[in-house]
């Protein structure tokens, strides 16, 4: 199984180079062997061991499977989950909404710090939250499966994120409000580039299993080209 620290970015950045567990046959969960767990506690073991299984064999990994892992029967985890589908659900719930940040859009709009200290602030910590093995593994998963799982959080993201960012960067620049000017199609495709160079790092050290450096360097960096070249696309303003 992955550790925290193979899935977290302290001190600004990946703490390991490992790439999360080994892909191959596993050993069930000793947490529950020979125990009668509280049913909250069982739900909770589930889930918790659903996110890795799913996110190392993907969505086609079979619930028989898992119950091993987990050394319960098909039928306990059926009386918790009646389907896989149910089950699938509660990860993504667990994994990709639970982890949002309702502060992100405060954060962004908190004027009294310079623009780029707020998305730099931001994209690390949003950085720190979709870069883990996890995150990446799923939603990958997700695409290839075909699940809603990426256009719902994509939706998400675009509602919470991109108006809020689109906005301020207005702002710095001198330039009228969505309210005033409707947002244009090449500024959403401005921030999706940023957001994509950010998720690739995940990419490459999840799926590729090559080594990133530095979080924090990597994500000012990308921020501070991406506002110093946005004025381009920027509404009203010819390129």
């Amino acid at each position: 199984m992955a550790t925290d620290e193979n899935r977290n970015f302290p001190n600004g950045g990946f703490a390991s180079q490992k790439s999360g567990p080994a892909l191959g046959p596993r050993v069930g969960n000793t947490t529950g062997v020979g125990k009668r767990l509280p049913p909250a506690k069982r739900e909770e073991e589930i889930v918790r061991e659903a996110i890795q299984f799913f996110a190392q064999f993907g969505f086609e990994g079979q619930t028989r499977e898992l119950a091993k892992r987990l050394n319960i029967t098909q039928p306990l985890l059926y009386r918790y989950f009646p389907t896989k589908d149910a089950l699938v659900e509660r990860v993504y719930q667990e994994v990709f909404l639970r982890r949002w940040n309702p502060f992100w859009e405060e954060l962004i709009l908190d004027e009294t710090r310079p623009l780029n200290d707020r998305f730099v602030a931001f994209y690390v910590d949003y950085a720190q939250v979709i870069l883990t093995y996890e995150w990446i593994r799923l939603f990958m998963f997700a695409g290839l499966k075909g699940l809603d799982f990426n256009t719902r959080y994509l939706d998400l993201l675009k509602s919470k994120i991109f108006g809020v960012i689109i906005n301020q960067l207005r702002t710095e620049y001198g330039r009228p409000t969505s309210d005033k000017l409707p947002i244009t199609d090449l500024e959403i495709e401005a921030i999706w580039s940023l957001h994509a160079s950010i998720f690739y790092l995940g990419v490459r050290k999840f799926i590729y299993q090559m080594p990133v450096g530095d979080l924090r360097s990597i994500v000012e960096m990308k921020v501070k080209m991406f506002v110093g070249g946005i004025s381009a696309v920027l509404a009203g303003e010819p390129v």
